[in-house]
């Protein structure tokens, strides 16, 4: 079974700061959802933004899905397949309305507009969130943009979700409805989240960074 991501001895440190990763090694297969567990500040945040792009390694090897990625275009095609949901939404959703922020990534892969928002009420039907269609969305609650916020990355048919806190300001019902969600979709998936209870009901694998190195949790 070919990896979808397969990162080697990683190396990254901050200008002035001691390394956050210091050989950090991860492979993800497909159908995995593998859970990153760490102290705040331990680097976790940084190494899914490694994997997208958004920060180059200063030593190490990624591999996503079966070619090595090291300039900035290598990594064009691990966005398209890669859905990153950031840790604050209000760094993702930055569209007038709800249906416009979801229709972004669709138009942006060559959709055209009809079939842009065709996908978005798609998945505003399928999350249970079709009221909030026309919604503006920076009124939208923080549970509300967090939903909107996945809605936006499934919206592009990823092969595989990074999740970044994803339960953060959902209340019982929305976390619970999350879960629901996340267990039946058949992407990979790497979730960070310091909720336990839904972190251990999701992941069928965990990694513990620490001191720059991912170990078996």
């Amino acid at each position: 079974m070919a990896l979808l991501f397969d990162l080697k001895d990683l190396r990254f440190a901050y200008s002035g700061r001691a390394p956050v990763l210091n050989g950090t090694s991860l492979t993800l297969a497909p159908g995995e959802r593998l859970a990153l567990i760490g102290a705040n500040g331990a680097g976790k945040s940084t190494l899914l933004r490694l994997l997208v792009g958004l920060h180059h390694p200063q030593g190490g090897t990624i591999t996503a899905f079966g070619r090595e990625r090291r300039e900035e275009a290598d990594f064009h095609e691990v966005r398209c397949k890669a859905g990153y949901m950031f840790q604050d939404p209000d760094d993702q959703l930055f569209c007038p309305t709800v249906l416009e922020d979801i229709a972004f990534g669709p138009l942006n892969l060559g959709a055209s507009k009809a079939e842009a928002v065709a996908i978005a009420e798609e998945i505003l039907s399928n999350l249970h969130l079709s009221h909030l269609r026309d919604a503006i969305t920076y009124k939208l609650s923080g549970g509300e943009k967090r939903l909107v916020a996945l809605a936006s990355v499934l919206a592009m048919k990823p092969e595989v979700l990074l999740l970044d806190e994803p339960t953060n300001d959902l209340d019982e019902a929305n976390e619970a409805r999350l879960l629901e969600i996340l267990l039946g979709l058949p992407q990979a998936m790497i979730v960070i989240s310091h909720n336990a209870g839904f972190r251990d009901q999701l992941a069928t694998r965990r990694l513990h960074l620490k001191d720059g190195i991912l170990k078996e949790a």
